[in-house]
This record gives structure tokens, C-alpha cells and sequence, in this order.
């Protein structure tokens, strides 16, 4: 508790927070409010008859990235920050494929200056067309607008004005939260875009924690829908492992040891010192369970259609397919272990330079001992990240099968099961450790112990 209010005893760190917390409290608020054209009662029994279906599972992804505490809504910031983070990873990934994007990255400040400019034209492209196709859906898909509103009603009539004014509230939405972000990045602590994402996931935490312990019984081995004594303690402690897990996985890196060539300037003599290397085990983050678990919507979605059209509902084996991934069962388990691999080999191929790596190490006059400088220095950096992703690949694994693990084993909503792995808490510890490291930064600064440190 001390360390706490240490926190609030220097000026400069006590108006980072409040600024942070402040913007966040706007974001919160703004989840809230709804779009003046839509019902949200017709919203609200359209997100009821959607839980447990794949196409419900994936909208669910993207309202955890948009905030939305319920699917069955429809706020100003409806589409979250979600049409961002998609802007940043075409540029990210088109920097390794186009060269002169490549070149603008390796410009330093500059260069990161233009593709945020070019990241942020995107965004309202992205984001345009992504209001324009949600605002069409709620008209005509899922019904939530009143007719005399939609953009051509029963009659023939043309309402173009409220369908459009919609489209750019949302718009606006998604522009000032990533607006938002920036003001936190400048004037704030923490990476704003994590922050909001993580605050959108953590708001979730207290209808899950509710819907728990409102159905809680003190008898052992309880039925009916409620959760006896024994399963809360299996989850309780089942939670705290996972997120001790994370959290060592996460941090763990792979220190590789260099060396720094000497050199002798009059009668001195510099350089000479052992330093190491690190590479992070889990080099990817949360982004191959990100695509792994979006590219499985599709062949779900793809199956459920198919297995509704003549014919193919007397094919036993088409059925066992289709219920496995419905499901969530063991051949969707398996194609979603084989994806999380591929896209952590392809995430860390893209993001890992070796060559660039061991170009730097022999411009700064340090080498790894054993190794000579350029070619043999890659290659041998290159075959110890191959080891190291195939680590972290098995942990990102077994963190994204956990919760459906936990929801079928131990017969609990998968709303509360999510909390016990997956792409949510990833997210939410990753974020916290960066901003734990961020504030502690500013306190050892000044002489205070970190937040982490003892004494």
C-alpha cells in the first residue's frame, strides 16, 4: 500500500496517471452510449441468439477489442480501435515486402513519423468501410432499425441522412479513440492503444466474476447450473497458475552473451566488456492466437452452411467435422495448435531480422564469442530463435485451448473460461507488465524503490 502512494508523491508521475486514468474514464463512458438510430432491445435479443455459435465467437473477439461490454450493442465506439491495429499490421507486414516502406522504417524517428501518418489515413478508410457494412447489417441482417430510418424502407422511400450521420459518428469514434491513444502516448503512462484494448477486456471481469458467484453454492459437488465450493477453489487456484505462467513466460528470454572488441586510445583502454543479447521466448505476443483463432471462424462458418444444403446431412463424417468445429472439439483443438505454430514461425520471420541483427552487432564492434561476425553470427541467430519460437509457440498453445479446456471439463460458460487463458489475458498481462516496468522507470529515477523492488 505504501508503494502506492508513493506513486502519487511525485508531481510529474501523480499527472501521468490522473491523465491516463482520465482519458480512459472517457473511453469507458463513451462504450456506453448508444447510436441514435438503433434499438438496442432488438440489438440485445440478436446478441442472446448468437452466444455459443462461431459467428457469435467471432464478433465476440472483436467486441473485446472494441470495449463493448455485451455483444447486443451498438455504441459511438461500436468498432473500437480495432480498425487501427488492423491498419498497423498491413504496414508492419508490407514493410517486409515493399522496399520502400522498409527503407522509412530504417530512418529512425522519421521515417516511424510517416508510416504513422500513412497508418493513420488508413484507419479512416478502414474504418469507413467497416461503419458503412455494420450500419447496412443493423438494418437489414440483423433488423435493429426502425424502418422509416433505414436507408430504403418497405415502401421504396430513401432515408439517406440517419444511415450516413451513423456511419460518421462511428467513424469519429473510432478516429478520437485513436486519437485517445496518442494524447496517453504523449501526455499519459503506457502505450495508449494496449491501455484502451486492456481496458476494454478488463470491463468484462465484473459480469464474469457476477455471473459466478451468483450462481456460488457452499455444498461440495453442487449440480443444477450452480458451482460448488470445490470447482470455485479449482478455478481460483487454476487462475492464479495461469497467470503466474504467463507472467514467466512472458518475461523469459533467451540471453545470448557478446563481447565488445577492445581498443586502445593513448594509454587507455575501451571496450573489452561482456554483455549479453536478449531474444524474447514468446517473440510473437498474442498476435498467432489473433490469427489463428479469426482464420478458424471461416471454415466453421463455411461447414455450418454447407452442412445445411441436401445431401450432406447423411454424411456421417461431413457431420463429425462440423460438430468438432461448432464445438470446439479435438480436430479444432489440433488445426488451432498447427495454426498458432505456423503464424508464430511467419510473426517471427517478419518481425526477426538476423541479418540485420548481426549487420548491427559488427557496426557496434561486438561479437558473440565462438562466432565470426556477418553471416555465421545470423545463421547462428537465426537457428537459436527457431528453438526458442518452438518454446513459445507451445506455450501460446496451451494458453489458447485452455479456456475451452477449462468451459467443457469443468461445465462453466465460456465467458468466465476465457478469463483463463486465450487472447484476453495475454493481452491484459502484457500490458500490465509494460506499464509496471514504465512506472517503475520514473520511480528509480528518483531515487524510490520500483513497485517490483523489495524495501
Amino acid at each position: 500500500m505504501g508503494k502506492l502512494i508513493t506513486l502519487f508523491k511525485v508531481p510529474e508521475l501523480r499527472q501521468k496517471i490522473l491523465i491516463t486514468l482520465l482519458f480512459l474514464a472517457i473511453f469507458r463512458l463513451g462504450t456506453w452510449i448508444p447510436l441514435p438510430i438503433v434499438d438496442q432491445e432488438a440489438m440485445r435479443r440478436w446478441g442472446e441468439g448468437l452466444k455459443g455459435s462461431a459467428l457469435g465467437r467471432l464478433l465476440g473477439y472483436v467486441a473485446m477489442f472494441s470495449g463493448i461490454n455485451e455483444l447486443g450493442q451498438s455504441t459511438i465506439f461500436g468498432l473500437g480501435i480495432m480498425p487501427y491495429i488492423s491498419a498497423s499490421i498491413i504496414f508492419q507486414l508490407m514493410a517486409s515486402i515493399v522496399p520502400s516502406l522498409d527503407k522509412l522504417m530504417k530512418e529512425g524517428e522519421s521515417g516511424r513519423k510517416k508510416i504513422n501518418e500513412y497508418t493513420r489515413y488508413a484507419t479512416v478508410v478502414l474504418t469507413l468501410g467497416q461503419s458503412i457494412f455494420w450500419i447496412n447489417q443493423l438494418m437489414y441482417t440483423i433488423q435493429a432499425v426502425p424502418d422509416h430510418l433505414r436507408f430504403t424502407d418497405s415502401f421504396g422511400n430513401h432515408h439517406w441522412i440517419p444511415g450516413i450521420v451513423s456511419i460518421l459518428i462511428m467513424t469519429a469514434g473510432t478516429i478520437f479513440l485513436m486519437w485517445i491513444g496518442e494524447q496517453i502516448d504523449e501526455y499519459g503512462i503506457g502505450n495508449g492503444i494496449s491501455l484502451i484494448i486492456m481496458a476494454g477486456i478488463s470491463a468484462r471481469m465484473p459480469k464474469a466474476a457476477f455471473d459466478l458467484f451468483s450462481n456460488f453454492s457452499f455444498e461440495l459437488g453442487a449440480g443444477g447450473g450452480k458451482y460448488g465450493l470445490d470447482k470455485v477453489l479449482v478455478l481460483a487456484a487454476l487462475f492464479v497458475a495461469v497467470v503466474v505462467g504467463v507472467v514467466a513466460i512472458t518475461q523469459s528470454q533467451r540471453r545470448i552473451p557478446t563481447q565488445s572488441a577492445k581498443h586502445v586510445r593513448g594509454r587507455r583502454v575501451f571496450g573489452g566488456t561482456r554483455q549479453y543479447l536478449p531474444l524474447r521466448v514468446n517473440q510473437a505476443g498474442v498476435m498467432p492466437i489473433i490469427f489463428a483463432s479469426s482464420l478458424l471462424m471461416f471454415p466453421t462458418l463455411l461447414f455450418g452452411a454447407i452442412n445445411h444444403l441436401p445431401g450432406f446431412r447423411d454424411w456421417s463424417w461431413f457431420g463429425a467435422i462440423v460438430t468438432s468445429f461448432q464445438r470446439y472439439g479435438y480436430l479444432y483443438n489440433v488445426c488451432y495448435v498447427l495454426l498458432i505454430y505456423f503464424f508464430c514461425y511467419f510473426w517471427t520471420a517478419i518481425t526477426f531480422n538476423p541479418k540485420d541483427m548481426a549487420t548491427n552487432l559488427k557496426d557496434y564492434g561486438s561479437f558473440i564469442p565462438g562466432y565470426r561476425p556477418g553471416r555465421r553470427t545470423a545463421d547462428y541467430l537465426e537457428k537459436v530463435m527457431l528453438r526458442i519460437t518452438y518454446v513459445g509457440a507451445a506455450f501460446l498453445a496451451i494458453v489458447a485451448i485452455l479456456p475451452t479446456i477449462v468451459a467443457q471439463s469443468l461445465n462453466v460458460p465460456f465467458v468466465i473460461a476465457s478469463f483463463f487463458g486465450g487472447t484476453g489475458l495475454l493481452i491484459v498481462v502484457s500490458v500490465a507488465l509494460d506499464l509496471v516496468q514504465k512506472i517503475d522507470s520514473h520511480l528509480i529515477m528518483r531515487n524510490y524503490a520500483g513497485l517490483l523492488e523489495k524495501g
